[in-house]
């Protein structure tokens, strides 16, 4: 796969036409997949891509990109009873912690802290359901129109809390377009520094950032409804590539597989 990938590049850039056959689609375990283009939105593979899906964590996607647009990274955030003690994932935020917006997005990305998504949200909108009324907002705007969230974290909610692979897809596309987006969700690792505090280093649980060429974002997801959902990024020369896998017990492979026949289908048509 990647000598042939190899060589497509190098045809394009030689401007040499040489016919491959056509990429098989790959064979993946996931519910429901999708890889698109970041610039064009061209879905390049698709597996149930709209059908309705519980999101977990990639939740936080909208989160971050509702936070930024909202927010201003320099604020403080002062941590609550009832955000220190959201249940699940955890940043482990104290009652009464102090840290810039700035630092508890990337906590929040980075190690799926729950409750620095809740103190995001209450810190920028005032309350989570107006937050939310926020992201979905958004998600409509975005052309997202099969995503519906109840909170910023992405804990179950059966009925109301939903998304698609497609609409992940579409919203994490946009979000890649923001500088501060992008940079936060390739992060590897980083200290989160508070004001009354002490430091705490944390590493993303995105294990493809480590060990897939040009991965750069974005965010891995887990509820027992849910299973194990990704969502991946990874850019080569111009082509920027967004996989979203809901529901896989292989979602490391699966995501890898998705990427590789992307771009080996954008290197097909370049040469045509």
């Amino acid at each position: 796969m990647h000598r042939r990938l190899i060589l497509l590049f190098l045809c394009m850039i030689l401007g040499v036409n040489i016919a491959f056959a056509a990429p098989a689609p790959p064979q993946v375990e996931a519910e429901a997949a999708i890889v698109i283009m970041v610039n064009t939105n061209q879905v390049l593979f698709e597996k149930n891509s709209k059908g309705i899906m519980y999101p977990a964590s990639t939740t936080k996607i909208m989160t971050l990109i509702t936070a930024l647009e909202k927010g201003n990274l320099n604020d403080i955030i002062t941590v609550s009873s009832s955000e220190a003690a959201c249940e699940g994932s955890s940043l482990e935020l104290k009652a009464g912690n102090q840290l810039t917006l700035k630092n508890a997005l990337y906590g929040m990305m980075l190690v799926s802290g729950n409750d620095a998504a809740e103190a995001i949200a209450d810190h920028i909108a005032g309350s989570i359901p107006a937050f939310v009324e926020i992201m979905n907002n958004n998600a409509e705007k975005i052309g997202a129109t099969n995503t519906h969230f109840t909170n910023p974290h992405g804990l179950p909610d059966p009925i109301n809390h939903f998304t698609t692979a497609y609409d992940l897809g579409l919203i994490t596309a946009y979000g890649m377009k923001n500088p501060d987006f992008a940079k936060i969700v390739s992060t590897q690792e980083y200290d989160v520094n508070f004001l009354n505090r002490s430091t705490i280093h944390v590493r993303n649980t995105n294990k493809l950032l480590k060990t897939y060429l040009g991965s750069n974002g974005v965010k891995t997801g887990y509820t027992n409804d849910a299973g194990d959902c990704l969502v991946a990024s990874a850019k080569r020369g111009d082509v920027q590539l967004i996989a979203v896998i809901l529901n896989s017990d292989y979602r490391w492979t699966d995501a890898s597989k998705l990427l590789d026949y992307g771009f080996e289908q954008i290197a097909l048509q370049r040469t045509k």
